[in-house]
């Protein structure tokens, strides 16, 4: 009974290392990839927010070429490319649902931004 417990205990810390291990080469490759948290910060604005209405605006520094919507368990509800890269786009969702969605910028160096927006249901 002893040995059983604690070769399950042994068991059970040797994945949780392992899975802090992985998570931090995930974040070192993501930032390797072209993701970079702080420029979605500084260089990106998107407003209204939260959402109320059809539509909302983003607003940046650089120039970006695309612009995708995911909502939180990740499909596509959004996707816009651009012929002419753009520092202004006033997007349109049809009959948008109440959640969290991930709005992914594309810039035209190659660099990305990430940024969450709420979605909720017009008063």
């Amino acid at each position: 009974m002893r040995k059983s417990l604690l070769l399950f205990l042994f068991i059970v810390i040797s994945f949780g290392l392992y899975a802090q291990k992985d998570t931090v080469n995930v974040r070192n490759i993501a930032v390797k990839g072209g993701y970079n948290p702080e420029l979605a910060a500084s260089v990106v604005s998107i407003y209204p927010v939260p959402v109320r209405e059809n539509y909302f605006n983003i607003q940046s520094e650089k120039e970006f070429t695309s612009i995708k919507i995911t909502n939180i368990i990740g499909q596509d509800i959004y996707r816009e490319k651009f012929s002419d890269p753009q520092t202004f786009a006033k997007i349109v969702i049809e009959n948008p649902r109440r959640g969290m969605y991930m709005v992914t910028i594309m810039f035209s160096d190659g660099m990305r931004a990430v940024k969450k927006i709420m979605i909720e249901q017009a008063d």
